[in-house]
């Protein structure tokens, strides 16, 4: 029996997929995929109420119980935000049959008898700039998030060799997570999850949806799609079109 029990416990250190459903989540195959990922940078480009959230917080519970001395920082725009992604943390902790002992816990922060540590923050670059040795570093709402702010957080990865995650649902054309997402080459596992692959959300929510939004706001929110800015007279393509690198520079 005891050998079956380190087993199991062995399996679920192995594989976050099956220790999700020990706690009575049931992955769609892309977030399988994310969970299971050895991945050191990844671009979660996923729809509205996709699970994109709920994915991060399984992955950063799973590397804290599971890898002692752990320290997850969960980013997020705004303190709301912050409390919502760390009360997922919260809630599938309480759902461990046999929990590590937490040794301090309050609404933005869990630290565990192993050792590791969950904290979410804010994001504001004076609140973060204090921590190093970083294991994994979620950024929820990344299309939001600052520029500065992104580069003020990277060094936190450089010592440590710690994992970036990066979640969210397009906001235009601009910032760091768009040029991540077209220019970052083959440093990130880019992910794509539109509403059309959610077993979730019905087509006749969808297309509900697509008349009342408009396709603009539709291919933002739910097909994951970067739109230029709603204001903006001359779209990206249009004006690069119209640039040339055979024009010879005037000498004058």
């Amino acid at each position: 029996m005891a050998d079956l029990h380190l087993a199991r416990r062995v399996a679920y250190a192995l594989d976050p997929v099956a220790w999700a459903g020990e706690l009575g989540f049931e992955t769609d195959p892309w977030q399988a995929d994310v969970l299971r990922s050895p991945s050191g940078r990844m671009l979660l480009n996923c729809h509205r109420q996709s699970g994109k959230s709920t994915t991060t917080a399984l992955l950063a519970l799973h590397e804290a119980v599971h890898r002692p001395g752990t320290l997850a920082l969960l980013l997020s725009p705004s303190l709301r935000q912050s409390g919502e992604l760390f009360r997922k943390v919260a809630d599938f902790y309480g759902r461990l049959a046999e929990a590590v002992p937490s040794e301090a816990e309050s609404a933005l922060r869990l630290e565990l008898a192993n050792g590791s540590r969950i904290v979410s923050l804010p994001g504001k670059e004076a609140t973060v700039r204090g921590y190093s040795g970083v294991s994994l570093l979620i950024v929820d709402e990344a299309a939001r998030v600052p520029d500065e702010l992104y580069f003020s957080i990277r060094p936190m990865l450089a010592v440590s060799g710690g994992r970036l995650v990066t979640l969210s649902t397009p906001f235009g054309k601009r910032g760091w997570w768009w040029l991540e997402w077209t220019e970052g080459g083959d440093d990130w596992l880019r992910v794509e999850v539109p509403a059309d692959q959610c077993p979730r959300i019905s087509p006749e929510f969808l297309e509900e949806e697509r008349r009342h939004l408009g396709e603009w706001w539709f291919h933002q929110e739910y097909l994951c799609a970067f739109e230029e800015d709603i204001a903006v007279v001359f779209r990206a393509e249009t004006v690069d079109a119209l640039l040339s690198q055979e024009v010879e520079p005037w000498d004058f």
